[in-house]
Parts: structure tokens; C-alpha cells; sequence
């Protein structure tokens, strides 16, 4: 008789946590948006809930998904360097050295495609299957069918019962499936909106950029510079994706400084995008050096002297256009770029940089 009430506690104490978890997954996620933010964007095969944001933070950051166990999501996507991880080329988990850097996350959520040069990775789902499963080289090294994975996760009774809360009536709910849904869910949530520039424009605080910032902040948007030509929207880098948005693609532009990396043609096989990348988000971009696809440019400073020209010589030798037509050729002043340096760190938000 005592042994069949042992069996009864234990099948209502697991009935009572299936109950608890599928009333907490299917709770509304709530937002916490910055002031002029739109909801992101959401698939609807997975919804946001916080169970799967606490999963998919932990998951970021568990050095168990890696071939070698020693990196993880948080290798490449660091939250004090504005998620980089100061590189001009992202190393593997073999220590293989990537093509490409690793392009922040700062509001990542609304971009409307991933990687530098690949407009079909149109969302974060699709995107993480790179990084796990790539192996020339490989990111983090895991092969697809591969289960061990899944074993030592299942065997933690913390991430079992994170991913029973979060994904409350699946079968297994331990899945390469429910694991990329829940690190996409948390990238979602990485959204930058602080900064000082922010907080003059949303909240017209009129200290909050200094003279100088304000100065940069009119050369960056004006025609004789244009850096705005590429840089516009809420995230400096082109149309967004937000819910109830129009639809929206990906600007991708030749800046005369890929090198040997052909860039999107590789895609598209189109001759005339030869040399162009997907134009970056400028937010807290004075915390992601060094610069470009493969960070050739060590610094802002470098940057900045490649558009006005200093870098004309050694790009003419190429044959490819020194840069994309909608980049005008300009000439600063010592001030001038000064003032627009000042505003380029107007746009990074210390609050952002604190590990989840």
C-alpha cells in the first residue's frame, strides 16, 4: 500500500509540473522595449516565452555545444565587446580560423537577414544552424545526426527541466530543434537602445550628445558625406524587420575593401555584387573593433580615412570599383573627423555590455 502511494505522489507531482509548464510557455513574453522600438518580428513556429529566453541564455553561453568544449556562442559573441569578440577573423572551436568576423548582435532581432554576404539566412533559426554545424572550417564543430549533444544535456537535470518548461508537450523536448529555438529566442532580446544618442532623440535630453557629437551627428547624415546612404534606420544598417512592418531586405555594398573575398556573388552569381557585404549595424560600433567582414580596419580612425580617400591608392589596384555609387567622395578636416568620431561613440550603451 505505501509503495503505490509513493508511485501516486510521484505521477501528481509530475502531472502538477507538466500543468505549471505549459501554463508558463504559453504565457504572452513580455517586451521590454527602449523608447521609439518596435516588437521585433517573430516566427510563428516560436513564439517567445521566458521559459525559452532563460534556455537560450544559457545555452549561449554552455561551452557544451562545441566539438571541443571549450567554445560556445558566447566565444564569438562577447556582451562586453557589444557581442564580437575583438578578432579581425573568428576562430573555431578546432582553432580554425574563419573566413569572416563575428558581426555584433546589437539588435539583432530586426535585421532582415544574417551573415555577411547571404540573403537566403533571412532569420535567427536558420542562422544558428551555421555556427553549429559548418565544418569548412568548423565554427563549433558539431555534426548534424549527431546526438551526444543531446545526451549531456538530457542528463542535467536543470536543462531538462528548462526545456520541459519551455517547450511544454514535445516529445523529446530535449532537441537540436527546441535548442536552436531557444538560443534564437534570447538573441531577440539583445536589443541596444541607451546609448546617448538614444536618449537625445527619445527622450530630448539636449545634454546628452556633447557639441562635437552633435556636429558628427550632422556630417554623418548630411549628402557631402553620407554615410547615412548606407547607415540609416533605428539600427544604422538599412531597412528593419518589426512586427507589423513592411517587408524589408538587407542593403549589401562594395566599400573597395574585400580583398580576396568575393562576397555576395558567390550567392547570387551576379557580376555586380562582386565585393559587396551586408552593410553592419553602427550601434556601439566604437566596442566592435576591428572593422569590415575581415578586419582589415583596425580602428575607427582607419575607417573614416578610407572613405574620405587615404585609402584610394592600394584599393585602384583592384579591379574592382573603388566603392559603391551611393558612397560620395568627400575630404574631412582634422575637426571633422574628430566630430564624427565623437558622434560614432555616441551610439554605444553601456547597459547593453552587462552579461545577461
Amino acid at each position: 500500500m505505501s509503495r503505490y502511494a509513493g508511485q501516486w505522489w510521484r505521477v501528481a507531482a509530475t502531472a502538477l509540473t507538466l500543468l505549471w509548464s505549459t501554463a508558463a510557455s504559453a504565457e504572452e513574453f513580455k517586451w521590454h522595449l527602449p523608447p521609439g522600438f518596435p516588437r521585433p518580428s517573430v516566427p510563428r513556429d516560436n513564439p517567445m516565452s521566458a521559459a525559452k529566453v532563460a534556455l537560450g541564455r544559457r545555452l549561449f553561453f554552455d561551452t557544451r555545444l562545441s566539438i571541443s568544449g571549450t567554445h560556445s556562442c558566447a566565444t564569438c559573441h562577447r556582451p562586453e565587446l557589444a557581442y564580437t569578440d575583438g578578432r579581425a577573423k573568428a576562430v573555431g572551436a578546432r582553432g580554425d580560423q574563419l573566413r569572416r568576423a563575428a558581426p555584433s548582435l546589437s539588435n539583432i532581432a530586426y535585421q532582415p537577414a544574417y551573415t555577411w554576404a547571404d540573403p537566403t539566412v533571412a532569420s535567427l533559426e536558420t542562422q544558428m544552424r551555421r555556427p553549429l554545424f559548418n565544418q569548412h572550417p568548423p565554427e563549433l564543430g558539431l555534426h548534424a545526426g549527431d546526438t551526444s549533444v543531446l545526451a549531456r544535456l538530457s542528463v542535467d537535470p536543470g536543462y531538462f527541466e528548462l526545456f520541459a518548461q519551455a517547450f511544454a508537450g514535445a516529445s523529446p523536448p530535449v532537441s537540436i530543434g527546441n535548442l536552436i529555438k531557444a538560443i534564437a529566442c534570447f538573441e531577440r532580446t539583445l536589443i541596444s537602445g541607451r546609448s546617448p544618442f538614444d536618449r537625445y532623440l527619445f527622450d530630448d535630453d539636449r545634454d546628452a550628445l556633447t557639441p562635437a557629437a552633435k556636429r558628427g551627428m550632422t556630417l554623418f547624415f548630411s549628402s557631402r558625406v553620407g554615410c547615412a546612404q548606407c547607415h540609416f534606420g533605428l539600427n544604422f544598417s538599412g531597412p528593419l524587420r518589426y512586427q507589423g512592418g513592411p517587408p524589408a531586405r538587407a542593403i549589401y555594398a562594395n566599400t573597395g575593401f574585400y580583398g580576396t573575398d568575393p562576397g555576395l556573388i558567390e550567392i547570387t552569381r551576379r557580376s555586380a555584387d562582386l565585393g559587396r557585404f551586408r552593410v553592419p549595424a553602427l550601434r556601439n560600433i566604437a566596442l566592435t573593433a576591428p572593422y569590415m567582414h575581415d578586419g582589415r580596419a583596425a580602428t575607427l580612425d582607419e575607417v573614416l580615412d578610407h572613405y574620405a580617400g587615404a585609402a584610394a591608392r592600394e584599393v585602384r589596384k583592384r579591379p574592382q570599383p573603388l566603392r559603391d555609387a551611393r558612397i560620395p567622395k568627400f575630404t574631412l578636416s582634422p575637426t571633422d573627423k574628430q566630430d564624427l568620431l565623437e558622434f560614432l561613440h555616441s551610439l554605444s550603451d553601456p547597459g547593453f555590455l552587462q552579461p545577461p
